[in-house]
């Protein structure tokens, strides 16, 4: 099956990226050659050796996290066959001498990924040449969690994140397969706990999917699109897609920005998943639609509405969020928990 591809844009200036426009539209998108002049893509684009020598000049004092997995897992980290554990084994050692593993890997030998790394406290000083124009004033009130990403050849399985995120190919190349978050049920995710990297994945081996057992992937399918990136690359996508993410080289480096525009006063909406289950999940169907219209009524509609015929003194938790109220709601809830 053939599909569809995201959207290019190119000729975008790096001073002139148009972040609320991305937003708006809720669609992934890429930006052809937006970081090409980063220090960090021209050393790669000279060979994996430069990157890595390069790359040596901001190794930090902590150590990173590494993940290695056997060549028999062909690069996809993901579960043992009982999923009961994982396909790879995590260590922690300095940047420098996984930096010399991975240069001295064999394309047939194991597979090796340092993943979500924070810029700032591991490689400190690198965004000072190697970073994108955050110049909308947005970021000044949600600034991003930059990470670095490196590998060999490797697979993240389709999962999502909670953010807006710009992920950078800064060395080798990169395929995005994208869903939107309405295909969580053709996805087949996998067990809350415990996950690859920390988030649900889809269960489906995207290499060779087996459609007997997972019939709706052929539904997520029709929805999907792929993002081909070279060095220089810049994809967006909005909070929540799906993404499944392919490392194609021998020698891999992605940079990614994930922002969010809420407050950082309101809560981790994955905690209200997790409550709702506890909470709402084996109710009687009846009970459970009722529920939902008191949901799309509280939560899902417009935010104003169910204050809006109430005197202020008189709508208490109904009122607009802010630090103060949330302290208030948090504590209120906690309680209400600790019965």
């Amino acid at each position: 099956m053939s599909l569809a591809p995201v959207a290019v844009i190119e000729g975008i200036a790096a001073d002139a990226i148009p972040y609320a426009g991305m937003l708006e539209r809720q669609q992934p998108v890429i930006l052809r050659g937006i970081a090409r002049d980063w220090p960090l893509v021209r050393a790669g684009l000279e060979s994996p050796d430069a990157a890595i020598s390069y790359l040596k000049r901001f190794e930090g004092e902590r150590p990173v996290t590494v993940y290695a997995g056997a060549p028999e897992i062909g690069g996809r980290f993901f579960y043992n066959d009982d999923v009961t554990g994982m396909n790879y084994a995590a260590s922690r050692e300095p940047l420098g001498a996984f930096l010399d593993r991975l240069a001295a890997a064999d394309e047939a030998g194991p597979s090796f990924y340092m993943g979500s790394t924070d810029l700032n406290l591991f490689l400190p000083g690198l965004r000072g040449e190697n970073d994108l124009a955050l110049n909308d004033p947005m970021f000044a009130a949600n600034p991003p969690i930059v990470s670095i990403w490196i590998g060999n050849r490797t697979i993240a399985s389709a999962h999502y994140d909670m953010s807006h995120n710009m992920a950078c190919c800064v060395a080798g190349r990169r395929r995005f397969t994208l869903f939107p978050p309405d295909q969580v049920a053709n996805l087949y995710p996998g067990p809350l706990e415990p996950t690859p990297g920390g988030q649900v994945v889809s269960m489906v081996d995207f290499r060779d999917p087996d459609f007997a057992r997972y019939p709706r992937f052929r539904d997520a399918l029709e929805t999907a699109q792929v993002a081909e990136l070279e060095p220089g690359d810049l994809l967006f996508y909005p909070a929540l897609w799906w993404h499944h993410v392919e490392a194609l080289a021998p020698f891999n480096v992605l940079v990614n920005y994930w922002w969010n525009t809420s407050p950082a006063f309101m809560d981790n909406p994955q905690n209200t998943v997790l409550h709702a289950m506890l909470s709402l999940r084996d109710r009687p169907d009846p009970e459970k639609a009722a529920w939902r219209a008191l949901f799309d009524y509280y939560v899902f509609g417009p935010a104003d509405r169910p204050a809006a015929h109430l005197p202020e003194a008189a709508q208490g938790n109904l009122a607009p969020l802010d630090e103060t109220r949330a302290r208030r709601l948090r504590a209120n809830l906690l309680n209400r928990l600790n019965r």
